[in-house]
């Protein structure tokens, strides 16, 4: 068989695999995982920062327990946009998970998600994930102008917005980690 007729197959299989939805999503999945490697969260100067000043936001977790984002004023806080069905949030939660079991006691740590009940359960029962989602049930502060997910923000104390970054990132990375342990002193 010649090289073209060879080039031919593999990008009809390559297609056809996008195109069937079985296979579409894990191979998203796959694709950003490739892209965290490369992608890195920028951590802004604090002279350069857009600064949270309304944290009236109420939220709501699986427990039907009310959450309102002013509990954690003066705290380090890690607020994570995703959704269950998004190839790039799915692609980045093992790090996240990674993240917040060393830092939970640390940090306040907010899933956030529009998803229900029943496609947020099954997904962190399948993946193991131990952390609280939570879902909006008030409108956000302006500064957390969310139009494409995953978005994560990374808030010190002063409410200084230290990393906002949109995509898949490791959030598990030395990067992260030495911006976090820095803010803690």
């Amino acid at each position: 068989m010649d090289k073209s007729k060879i080039k031919n197959i593999v990008f009809l299989v390559i297609l056809v695999v996008l195109i069937i939805p079985q296979t579409r999503k894990p191979i998203q999945v796959l694709l950003q995982k490739g892209m965290m490697l490369i992608n890195k969260p920028s951590v802004e100067e604090k002279e350069t920062t857009a600064r949270l000043t309304d944290y009236n936001w109420n939220l709501r977790n699986g427990n039907n327990t009310i959450y309102n984002l002013k509990e954690a004023k003066g705290r380090i806080i890690l607020i994570n946009f995703w959704a269950t069905w998004c190839p790039p949030c799915i692609a980045e939660m093992p790090s996240l998970q990674k993240l917040y079991d060393d830092y939970k006691d640390k940090i306040v740590f907010l899933f956030v998600t529009n998803d229900g009940l029943n496609e947020i359960n099954p997904f962190l029962g399948k993946h193991g994930y131990t952390f609280d989602t939570y879902r909006p049930i008030s409108n956000y502060s302006e500064i957390f102008d969310v139009t494409s997910i995953p978005r994560t923000f990374l808030i010190d104390k002063e409410g200084n917005i230290i990393v906002d970054e949109s995509g898949a990132v490791n959030w598990s990375s030395d990067i992260v980690r030495n911006t976090i342990d820095g803010l803690l002193k």
